[in-house]
Formats: C-alpha cells, sequence, structure tokens
C-alpha cells in the first residue's frame, strides 16, 4: 500500500479513538469505539481453543474493522438507532470502500457484507462477541452511568447472538449473574 494511502487510512481509525459509546469503563470514563473494537478482538483470541473449525483471523478482523463507519459517523446506541442511522453508515462505508486500492477494497467490501448477512459461524460468532463484549463493560462500570433501560436490557442484550454457541451462552449467563448481582446491591444500599 502506498504510504500516503496507509497514513489516510490510520488517520481515518485514529477518530475511533475519540468516537465515545454509551458505554463507561470502570474508572468513570466513557468508552471509545476503538477501546470497544480492540477489547473485542482480544475476546476473540481468547476463545480460539473454545472452537473447532473457526476462521479466527477472519472473526478477529471482523471485531477489528465492525464499526469503522463510526470514524465518519459517530456512535449511536444500539436501542437508539434507526434505518436512518443504519443507511448513514452504510454510505460512509461504502463511500470509503471505494477509496481503498486492491486487494483491500475487495477484501474489506467482503468481509463486510459476510457480516451484514450473518450466515457464517465467524460473523455470528463476532457479533455475539459484539454483544457480550457491551454487557461485560456495563458490569464492570458504576451503576450510576446506567439509564433505567438498561436495568433489563443488559439481561436481554445478546441472548439470540449467543443461543447457537455453548461457550458464548455459558460466558452470557456468567454476566447476567454478575448484572443481577450488581442490580441487587444497588437495591440493597438504597
Amino acid at each position: 500500500m502506498e504510504a500516503t494511502k496507509l497514513l489516510q487510512i490510520l488517520h481515518q481509525a485514529e477518530r475511533l479513538k475519540d468516537t465515545l459509546r454509551h458505554s463507561w469503563t470502570s474508572h468513570g470514563r466513557q468508552e471509545s469505539v476503538a477501546e470497544h473494537s480492540w477489547r473485542m478482538a482480544l475476546f476473540a483470541y481468547l476463545l480460539k481453543d473454545d472452537f473447532d473449525g473457526i476462521d479466527w483471523n477472519q472473526v478477529i478482523l471482523m471485531c477489528l474493522f465492525h464499526d469503522f463507519a463510526e470514524s465518519f459517523t459517530g456512535d449511536v446506541p444500539v436501542f437508539q438507532k434507526t434505518q436512518a442511522d443504519e443507511a448513514h453508515e452504510e454510505q460512509a462505508l461504502q463511500g470509503w470502500l471505494v477509496s481503498l486500492s486492491e486487494p483491500f477494497q475487495t477484501e474489506l467490501r467482503a468481509l463486510f457484507q459476510q457480516m451484514k448477512e450473518q450466515k457464517t459461524p465467524e460473523a455470528r460468532i463476532m457479533k455475539a462477541i459484539d454483544k457480550l463484549e457491551v454487557v461485560d463493560q456495563h458490569n464492570l462500570a458504576d451503576l450510576s452511568t446506567w439509564i433505567k433501560l438498561e436495568w433489563t436490557l443488559n439481561l436481554e442484550h445478546g441472548a439470540s447472538q449467543t443461543a447457537e454457541f455453548a461457550k458464548l451462552e455459558e460466558l452470557r449467563r456468567l454476566m447476567n449473574e454478575q448484572t443481577r448481582n450488581k442490580l441487587a446491591q444497588q437495591e440493597k444500599d438504597d
């Protein structure tokens, strides 16, 4: 890849460090999209021994790129995202993909299509990891950063995505237990 183009892509990706999400860290700072994506990639890497026949390089690549459009559009929480928001992200992403040289344009276009269609186990695992990372991050954050909707949403988030995979369902059950404990402690303290 030509050096100028490489730097352009890295500079665009750097915006994800400043693009804040609805989630908060355990130390009371709003989380960035870059941090979420990095933690998802780590999560995927740590799961690789628990599944057979999965292309983990593909899953990790999906984790790193899944929210790249938000470097153009910003982040909209899942419970507020509309079809118009999704169309805006898709338009920004397609505009960016056209600017890439080969083989990157073709490879990344196929990667994004795979994530969108959710037909491969790799894409479905990535989507489940995306949901689980959010649940776990909420569990790590102070309950004062949650909106009331999240008291139930955190228990439901990712249920349909993890159901297919025993290991991911096991993790979701553990995270749900942690959510319930967090909520019970808050009720005790009130």
